[in-house]
């Protein structure tokens, strides 16, 4: 068997370095020239909560040959349908795609590959990249999690993709997969939207009031499109985050307000891979997280005005008008 992760940058290179020590082989994939000469010559260093280095495979695009029967992909949502073609042609006939990034990306991939060539696996730890060869592992080994499943009746080596992912962490299945979907969504919207409008890891945005005001309000706005849509949202290690987060009256709305910071307490060190891309001088992906909510909002006439809004203020942090910090909490102040 022939696997490959495309676009190994922070969670790639952790991930294919937890596979690659459980004595399977895999092809790390990345365009950072420099990144991929630091791999091989040293191995991928994981940092953080835990600390090894481990031998792996490393190559460039231009590098791949034959094909493969798992690709793990690792990219960007953004350039999807130019990175999605280029990976068909090393595709084998009864393999399969995984994407593993953020937002909805499977109906968009499967229209490429096909449906039955299409796996999707919402990640629920973090990573960030320190440098060529090096990435910090932002959750605790507790919280290695992965919820793996098909858009479609059907999907090629689900069992196979499982096994490659247990490498690493506990892998779930899960039938209601676009649930899952939406309870990764849900997070990301919240926490990985708001830690790039501050600045903050997911425990700083978690513990100050005013950004855990914002992000609670966030939450709820995922959960009620969610309803609206008719989507079922899934636990999330465990917890029924839509049981919890959801509120009507005032004391539900405290006790919300106060499980914040609980419930990212695993994840505290975490920093969103969207503040990582504009720290880098690069375009993020919020167009595909919380614009995706906004996206179903208006779709089924939910309003969705603090996803609205963190959609505006990054992208305000993107083109110069706004600094990143805590202090653009205040540009929300309007909505409440």
């Amino acid at each position: 068997m022939r696997y490959a992760i495309y676009g190994a940058g922070a969670l790639g290179t952790v991930l294919g370095a937890y596979i690659a020590k459980a004595g399977v082989a895999i092809d790390l994939i990345n365009r950072n020239r420099a990144h991929v000469a630091a791999l091989r010559a040293n191995g991928a260093h994981v940092v953080g909560t835990v600390d090894f280095v481990q031998k792996v495979n490393a190559l460039l695009p231009e590098e791949m040959t034959g094909r493969y029967d798992v690709i793990l992909l690792m990219t960007k949502q953004s350039e999807n349908k130019s990175v999605v073609t280029f990976l068909k042609d090393y595709l084998a006939d009864d393999g399969v795609i995984c994407t593993c990034q953020n937002g909805l990306p499977e109906p968009a991939i499967a229209e490429i590959v096909g449906e039955e060539r299409t796996l999707g696996c919402a990640i629920a730890w973090g990573a960030t990249f320190h440098g060529e060869g090096v990435s910090e592992l932002t959750s605790e080994p507790s919280a290695l999690t992965f919820s793996l499943g098909a858009i479609g009746k059907r999907a090629n080596r689900l069992d196979e993709v499982k096994a490659l992912l247990e490498c690493m962490g506990t892998v779930v299945v899960e039938e209601n997969f676009m649930g899952a979907r939406w309870s990764k969504l849900l997070i990301n919207s919240a926490f990985s939207g708001i830690s790039t409008v501050t600045g903050g890891t997911f425990g700083e945005v978690s513990k100050q009031k005013p950004s855990r005001r914002v992000v609670q309000r966030i939450i709820k706005e995922c959960i009620d499109v969610a309803k609206a849509a008719g989507i079922v949202i899934e636990p999330v290690q465990g917890f029924k985050i839509d049981k919890l987060f959801d509120y009507r009256g005032a004391l539900k709305r405290a006790i919300s307000f106060a499980l914040i910071p609980v419930a990212m307490k695993k994840h505290a060190g975490l920093v969103a891979s969207m503040l990582q891309d504009i720290r880098a001088g690069k375009k993020c992906e919020i167009d595909f997280i919380n614009g995706s909510v906004c996206a179903f909002g208006k779709r089924y006439g939910v309003p969705t005005p603090f996803n609205d809004r963190t959609v505006s203020v990054v992208h305000g942090i993107e083109a110069g008008k706004y600094p990143i910090g805590f202090e653009n909490i205040a540009l929300y102040h309007d909505l409440f």
